[in-house]
């Protein structure tokens, strides 16, 4: 029997880092990368290098029977499976909106990676998202509602705390595993700065923001229960809901067609580097390999089923 696609790929901290002994658990990663945003870069590059190799020997071995298909996100897309069917789970999160031309870049990927995988479910344009701090998962609506009323007073400060406070990411890549893709950021330190931007403003980066929204949550009295803490900045772009293309005419999975899948990635992870990465470009970033949190628009506060980037708005902050 298959697993769900939520139990079988537990969010796995492989940067080497315990939060056990911080109140703030995103205070570790800050302290083992003493504050500075050369190391803490390094330890989301190490985590999700890491994580693709671990899954890339997983979904390779000879034991593996085949992309792990999400029920939930099946039967919504085809409602003739279950006709009116509607997902139970409530949550309440902030997100971060990608810009217009990061979300170019990675319509351009999902394109890429469809061309292998007709049926990989790709999240549509307009609910792309980066979670910078979830707040609860797999709730009741009326549960929702309760956090909502508790932390209504804060909420729009919050959602705009990206306005003053200004992160940026930096070399995107695809991660993966057998249930889902995201195309992933790091924090930037210093490369490739933009025009109006200072080597002092990396300093700040999209892990110290974590570390205050949790902050600022936990002050109006809610309980932060977010499902990882791990170091990576990713937005999910496809998931599989088929089994499908990794068939063939003798037998419900074909090892080659995965490989070949897998091959595909690396080489738009490849494309990826020669195109937007410093250290392919003389130290300059390309334009749209740049992505400051708040460009365009602020955190987004969003609640109810949006684990697929639906849900309903509750504010949403101010962009520059």
């Amino acid at each position: 029997m298959k697993m769900s696609a939520q139990t079988s790929n537990a969010f796995e901290d492989l940067s080497g880092v315990s939060t056990a002994a911080f109140e703030n658990p995103y205070d570790a990663l800050i302290a083992a990368s003493n504050n500075d945003p050369v190391q803490l870069q390094e330890r989301y590059a190490q985590h999700r290098s890491a994580r693709n190799a671990q899954q890339k020997a997983k979904i390779l071995d000879k034991g593996f029977t085949g992309p792990i298909i999400d029920p939930i996100l099946r039967k919504l897309d085809d409602q003739t499976i279950e006709p009116g069917y509607v997902d139970p789970r409530n949550c309440l999160v902030f997100w971060g909106r990608p810009t217009e031309k990061i979300k170019d870049l990675i319509h351009r990927v999902q394109q890429e990676l469809r061309s292998v995988v007709p049926h990989l479910w790709l999240m549509p344009r307009d609910n792309l998202h980066i979670t910078a701090l979830e707040i609860t998962h797999s709730k009741t609506a009326g549960e929702i509602e309760q956090l909502v009323d508790m932390m209504q007073p804060k909420i729009p400060s919050i959602t705009d705390y990206t306005y003053s406070h200004r992160t940026r990411l930096i070399k995107p890549m695809i991660g993966y595993d057998a249930s889902a893709l995201a195309l992933s950021f790091v924090p930037a330190a210093g490369e490739g700065l933009p025009q109006g931007r200072s080597l002092a403003d990396d300093a700040y980066t999209y892990h110290h923001l974590r570390r205050d929204l949790f902050t600022l949550c936990k002050e109006t009295g809610v309980a932060v229960d977010s499902r990882y803490v791990v170091p990576s900045s990713h937005l999910t772009i496809g998931r599989f809901i088929d089994s499908k293309d990794f068939a063939n005419d003798t037998a419900p999975y074909d090892g080659q067609k995965m490989e070949g899948f897998i091959q595909k990635i690396e080489e738009i992870n490849s494309w990826l580097q020669k195109e937007f990465w410093p250290e392919f470009n003389d130290g300059k970033i390309p334009d749209g390999g740049n992505w400051i949190l708040g460009e365009e628009k602020g955190l987004h506060c969003r609640m109810g089923r949006l684990w697929y980037g639906d849900g309903k708005s509750v504010s949403e902050g101010r962009g520059f």
